[in-house]
């Protein structure tokens, strides 16, 4: 039985967001690790290492082959990755004339790293379709509501008076500026993960930049002119994008939760959370959540901090960190987005006097 939020049976309901779990979720990552072997035949057939023959067929059978979870949950228990059980059981489900180009030169962390960026390839995908959204929805509150007076507040004291569209400026303006920041972060991250054994190519000799060049372009993704095992600061550069959204939703929240009190009643909201002692109470259960996960972010981006040290020319224990803690980070922000877009079609009403009373 699951304890995370992210997939408990009745906490999922307020932080789930399965679309993303499915693009991190096991399926997909194995489906992803499979794709890279099978680009790495095709890369070994394109470059004349095998023969084209050989790297069709071999890739053709690699995608076919039907893998064991259990096998590989074992696996990882004795070799602590998943991807030597994946090898053995490639080669053993391949005719013996395709041996050559199953697994040949690639480690462990070519796989795992390059499956990883294919499943934020995706998220950032649906970022982006998200951040659209949320600011068409400021667009339409600032159009509807944005003449209408606030009470602007220093301090959470009283100052001067404000219009609704200053206050929504200041929530649609970051958003902005994240789109612009995961612009700039992509091509940095969505690159191709090659460097073999000990991160230096030698296993492809002189032909080890055609193949990753070939193996990049058949997976969509950039080829760096060298491995990133033990460089992870892009990864925590994505992380970091992955903070500062939450926390701008998360300051959102607050000014909405601030907002709906009894007393300062300058929003209404629709649908908002009952109370099993006070039914009279209606709760900003969505402007709390974006709270809760803007610091849960915070808090979780120091172990990705910590996690850049890596050792030498691989580590376990970094590693096995990062794994820990990046996919809660993206599921986090998947869940802050969309409950943000919910709360803003939630809305009826902004300004001085909307009244939160049933």
């Amino acid at each position: 039985m699951t304890t995370d939020v992210f997939s408990h049976p009745w906490l999922s309901g307020l932080f789930g967001d399965d679309e993303l779990a499915d693009i991190l979720g096991p399926d997909a990552t194995l489906r992803h690790m499979i794709t890279v072997e099978a680009a790495h035949a095709r890369a070994l057939g394109e470059v004349g290492i095998v023969s084209s023959e050989v790297a069709t067929r071999a890739a053709d059978a690699i995608v076919q082959i039907k893998l064991d979870m259990v096998d590989l949950k074992n696996g990882t228990a004795r070799d602590g990755l998943a991807v030597p059980s994946l090898a053995r059981a490639l080669k053993l489900g391949v005719e013996e004339d395709l041996l050559p180009a199953v697994h040949k030169g690639l480690t462990s962390q070519d796989v795992i790293d390059t499956s990883l960026i294919l499943s934020l390839k995706a998220a950032i995908d649906i970022f982006q379709g998200r951040i659209e959204c949320l600011s068409a929805e400021l667009e339409k509150l600032i159009a509807k509501y944005g003449k209408a007076a606030l009470m602007g507040r220093t301090r959470m004291q009283a100052a001067y008076e404000i219009t609704v569209a200053d206050r929504l400026g200041s929530w649609q303006r970051p958003l902005q500026t994240h789109q612009a920041r995961l612009n700039e972060i992509t091509p940095r991250l969505l690159r191709l993960q090659l460097g073999g054994a000990v991160g230096n190519r030698a296993a492809w000799g002189e032909k080890a930049d055609i193949v990753a060049a070939a193996m990049a372009r058949d997976l969509g993704l950039a080829a760096p002119q060298a491995q990133w095992h033990s460089e992870r600061d892009t990864i925590v550069e994505f992380a970091n994008w992955l903070s500062l959204v939450t926390g701008t939703l998360g300051k959102i929240g607050q000014d909405i939760a601030l907002m709906a009190q009894q007393g300062i009643d300058e929003i209404r909201i629709s649908g908002a959370g009952g109370s099993s002692a006070m039914p009279h109470k209606q709760n900003p259960i969505k402007a709390e959540l974006l709270v809760t996960l803007a610091s849960y972010n915070a808090t979780q981006l120091a172990g990705m901090h910590q996690a850049l040290v890596h050792e030498q020319e691989r580590s376990g224990m970094a590693w096995a960190l990062e794994w820990m803690i990046l996919p809660q980070m993206v599921l986090s922000t998947g869940c802050s987005l969309k409950q943000s877009a919910l709360l803003f079609q939630s809305i009826t009403s902004l300004g001085r006097g909307s009244s939160q009373a049933p």
